[in-house]
């Protein structure tokens, strides 16, 4: 239950501190006074982003704080299941209340704090819901969207669809997975084919010798013209040696015959250098001489050596083309290949495993989904059904509410069917219903589907309502109030006058500024607002007889709600 709420430097509120008791407490003041910004303060407490903008000029940060009792937080859903550094637990405040810190400077991020601790804004996000439920004119808007509805439905039926959530965002989840290894299994077989021809094309031409290119070639231009070439090292030879070939003496010959002239030469003289430079020569013609026969003995032309000299040649070409130019294009192809291959083949692997976990998974939540539909269509009809006994009570006699749960897998499309009188056609609630039967249909609902946090706050969810109506609101939200705190942020009497507390909003001037007060008031002051709010003059006598007749019919009112509610728990336990 919320007993505190303390607001500095917030938009028109300069220093405000509000006490709250339990059941039900108006709010109430002129339009423009400043009780919507009490609600906007604690939605901040709650968890809402914050605007700077809302910093009260002239200030340097502005901060709200509240302060609850938990014991009531854990009599109705268990205690607070985060820990933050203790802050949940009571430390630094006592074991049953929890203190909240939220503030927001003028420029920079605000900061938020648990009993002291300073905790991320997600702590106050997860947290806000088990302390307060705030209803306002946005989430009547909630009520006209598909997914509010949805909503509404399931808190009413116990349903928890989070299981299916859960199984569809693993199951999109593994498909992402699936599509990142490749695609599709037939794409990646048909990848895995093609590496393996290229893997194994690659291995098969054998690529070892660095110097394979360059020496096939030479041994293509030597056989292409085999026939000249042993011609050219005929001649050559005719002119070294001629006791081969027959001729006239030959350079061997002169060479030894120069030899021969300057044996005997005095080692001491030029000459014995010379006739070494000689013998060197003749050593160096008879090594060449030598060669040139064995050109002459490789026989006669190779046409079948020469054919597959430049197969080969063909074959390596062709390889490089394909594979980027070069050898070692070719072989740092092959290693990629090679490790592509490789994470493919695993990737098929994990593929199958994914597989058969994404089946697996789409028929478990075939099953929840099947499951979920069947509690949303089982609670549909008793949902609509008491909601509209409710209606009768807010004075819409002949309202009617159904609810449709499409035929998709989880009947996730619900609609909420309303028709306001007696044979009118049922149609989408978001359509047809005025400002004030969607207020009363809200309410209705809330009043069907108990539970929730300690706390509720409604903001102004009386627009459009009025006379009959209006009381019936107020009786409604009193029956709210009978067994958790009820905050209600109102313009109508007939809700301020079934309040168990009333709190003024006031805005005056201070000197140059303007400052936004709040105060509870009661007995006579509370007879004083109340006139204000029936009549506008505060200080008719008529006014405040009709004042103190509603203040008494809603203490009636109130008094006998919680002497039955009392009756019934007794009977109950």
């Amino acid at each position: 239950m919320l007993v505190d709420l303390r607001v500095r430097s917030l938009g028109v509120i300069e220093d405000v501190l509000v006490r709250f008791g339990p059941g039900m407490t108006a709010v109430t003041g002129e339009t423009g006074a400043g009780k919507t910004l009490l609600v906007e303060a604690l939605q901040l407490l709650l968890g809402q982003r914050a605007d700077p903008g809302l910093v009260r000029g002239g200030a340097e940060e502005a901060t709200v704080e509240g302060r609850f009792l938990t014991d009531a937080i854990e009599g109705r859903q268990g205690p607070p299941d985060r820990d933050c550094g203790g802050a949940l637990r009571g430390e630094d405040a006592g074991d049953d209340e929890l203190i909240v810190t939220r503030t927001i400077p003028a420029s920079g991020r605000s900061r938020c704090q648990l009993n002291g601790h300073l905790v991320p804004l997600t702590a106050l996000s997860e947290l806000g819901p088990q302390l307060v439920d705030i209803h306002g004119q946005q989430d009547q808007q909630s009520l006209m969207t598909m997914s509010g509805q949805r909503r509404l439905l399931d808190d009413y039926g116990c349903t928890n669809p989070a299981r299916v959530d859960t199984l569809r965002r693993r199951a999109q989840a593994l498909g992402e997975e699936l599509h990142a290894l490749g695609g599709e299994r037939d794409q990646r077989a048909r990848e895995i084919e093609l590496l393996r021809h290229q893997i194994t094309e690659i291995d098969a031409a054998g690529l070892e010798d660095p110097d394979e290119e360059r020496r096939l070639a030479e041994e293509e231009a030597w056989l292409s013209d085999l026939a000249r070439h042993q011609e050219m090292a005929a001649g050559a030879l005719r002119c070294l040696d001629p006791d081969l070939t027959g001729s006239e003496p030959g350079a061997l010959d002169a060479l030894g015959s120069a030899v021969a002239a300057l044996i005997g030469a005095a080692s001491d003289t030029a000459l014995s250098g010379i006739a070494a430079r000689l013998r060197a020569l003749a050593a160096e013609v008879a090594d060449v001489a030598s060669e040139l026969r064995a050109v002459l003995e490789r026989g006669d032309d190779d046409p079948d050596r020469l054919a597959a000299v430049q197969q080969r040649r063909r074959l390596l070409a062709d390889l490089h083309r394909k594979y980027g130019g070069s050898r070692e294009a070719t072989l740092a192809f092959r290693a990629q290949a090679s490790a592509r291959l490789a994470m493919l083949e695993e990737a098929d692997h994990q593929a199958q495993r994914i597989t058969s976990e994404l089946e697996r998974c789409q028929a478990e939540l075939a099953e929840a989904e099947g499951q979920l539909r069947a509690a949303r269509s089982a609670a549909a009809p008793r949902l609509g059904a008491e909601t509209s006994e409710r209606l009768r009570d807010l004075a819409l006699p002949g309202a009617r509410l159904e609810i449709s749960v499409g035929a998709d897998a989880a009947g996730d499309e619900v609609t909420f069917l309303f028709s306001a009188n007696p044979g009118q056609p049922l149609r989408p609630l978001a359509r047809v219903a005025s400002g004030g039967e969607l207020a009363r249909a809200m309410l209705a609902l809330r009043l069907v589907a108990v539970g929730g946090p300690p706390t509720m706050v409604f903001d102004e969810v009386d627009a459009g309502v009025g006379g009959k109506a209006a009381l019936a609101l107020a009786q409604a939200l009193a029956e709210v109030a009978a067994d958790r705190q009820v905050l209600v942020v109102t313009h109508l009497p007939q809700v301020a006058a079934f309040a168990d507390h009333q709190i003024v909003v006031r805005k005056r001037t201070v000197g140059s500024s303007t400052v936004t007060e709040a105060f509870s008031v009661s007995g006579t002051e509370r007879i004083v607002e109340l006139s204000r709010m029936l009549s506008g003059h505060p200080d008719s006598a008529t006014a405040r007889a009709h004042a103190d007749e509603l203040l008494k019919a809603g203490r009636a009112f109130t008094a006998a709600r919680r002497t039955q509610s009392t009756t019934t728990r007794r009977v109950v336990d």
